[in-house]
């Protein structure tokens, strides 16, 4: 019997960093500086150079990123910012709990991205910033983000949570605006072993705010001149952050070569499914392989009863959740359609070719019987 496939293999990256993940470790309980220990501004000078940012600042998982954020930006209650309703509730959810309006834009069909053309007619004298996500590993179009921004006086916020890793006309995600915010999520291009996140800018008044922020507000020690949030990231998580960011453009490698090959095996499929569009002036940390598909639920029954893992990012757009009907400015036709026919398939940078191999099979032997 053939051996069941994850849909996310994070033991096998693990044996290959077992080493120096564990020695890490070790270093952390010894010295005993759990809490902002020095393998916190290690890690963040080395993302900040990945990123080719000036600042990073890790914080406790990718919601406190958009909160610190919206936070450090001085955002008011009954302020309105303009986002994606296709996305992880988060990028509505923190706005929200700080009193801001979210308001959704439609996407564009092939990338799943906000669609920058309908941004301009969704401003209005309440809007203070934008919240572009890249989604499933790849940027936004930025370039006419950040102009628009800048005609109407705005922030652009880059929720980049499944984007690290990925470039946009040769600059990185997560240095492409005002703030990007990234999530350490296990399950992210880059993880660690517990909730995490971190925040870009290259604005040294935005960094030393957000820094405050992540302890209660405190300017120094019970000395708090801003209201802030506990949203520090454990020492440990950035000693295990340090070894996989060293592995992790061999990964990136290894993400890019799996999605060509999805991408080659399906291609003569294109009447019958939509592949991954990455936009010619970037690129996609995949953090999914998503296709679309107008027989979902008959491809999703067809690969369970194969075994092959599957999910649905997202199964309803955040303007319908029940939570968030007071603010649906919608129908948004092209999220709604989006969230009945997408479906991912197992993507990571261990996904072995054998295994990979089985899930091709499945997906053609669907369609073509």
């Amino acid at each position: 019997m053939s051996q069941q496939i994850p849909f996310l293999d994070l033991k096998t990256q693990y044996r290959a960093l077992q080493t120096a993940i564990n020695q890490r470790i070790q270093n952390v309980l010894e010295h005993g500086q759990f809490i902002l220990g020095p393998e916190v501004e290690e890690c963040e000078q080395k993302l900040a150079e990945f990123v080719k940012a000036k600042y990073a600042i890790t914080c406790a998982s990718g919601s406190d990123a958009l909160m610190m954020a919206l936070m450090a930006l001085d955002l008011q209650q009954g302020d309105e910012i303009i986002t994606t309703p296709f996305s992880f509730i988060a990028t509505a959810e923190i706005p929200v709990l700080l009193g801001i309006t979210p308001v959704f834009v439609d996407i564009e069909p092939g990338t799943f991205n906000i669609d920058p053309n309908k941004i301009e007619k969704a401003i209005t004298p309440k809007t203070k910033a934008i919240i572009p996500v890249s989604l499933y590993g790849q940027p936004a179009e930025m370039d006419e983000i950040n102009n628009l921004a800048n005609k109407y006086n705005l922030f652009v916020i880059e929720d980049a949570a499944q984007s690290f890793g990925a470039s946009y006309k040769e600059r990185m995600s997560c240095n492409l605006s005002h703030i990007g915010c990234t999530s350490f999520f296990p399950a992210k291009p880059l993880g660690c072993y517990g909730d995490g996140g971190a925040i870009f800018t290259n604005d040294a008044k935005t960094a030393l705010k957000l820094k405050e922020i992540r302890v209660h507000g405190q300017e120094s020690r019970y000395f708090h001149t801003r209201l802030g949030i506990n949203g520090r990231l454990d020492t440990l998580q950035c000693a295990i952050l340090i070894p996989k960011l060293e592995r992790f453009p061999w990964e990136l490698e290894q993400r890019e070569r799996i999605a060509q090959k999805y991408n080659k095996s399906f291609l003569h499929l294109e009447s019958r499914l939509q592949l991954p569009k990455v936009i010619h002036d970037r690129t996609s940390a995949w953090a999914q392989y998503t296709i679309f598909v107008e027989e979902r639920e008959s491809l999703i029954q067809h690969l369970s009863r194969r075994s092959i893992p599957h999910s649905v990012h997202y199964p309803l757009p955040i303007h319908q959740q029940p939570a968030y009907k007071r603010w649906n400015n919608g129908p948004f036709p092209i999220s709604e359609r989006a969230s009945k026919h997408v479906v991912s398939l197992p993507m990571y940078p261990d996904l072995n070719e054998e295994n990979q191999d089985r899930v091709v099979e499945a997906v053609l032997e669907f369609f073509e019987n």
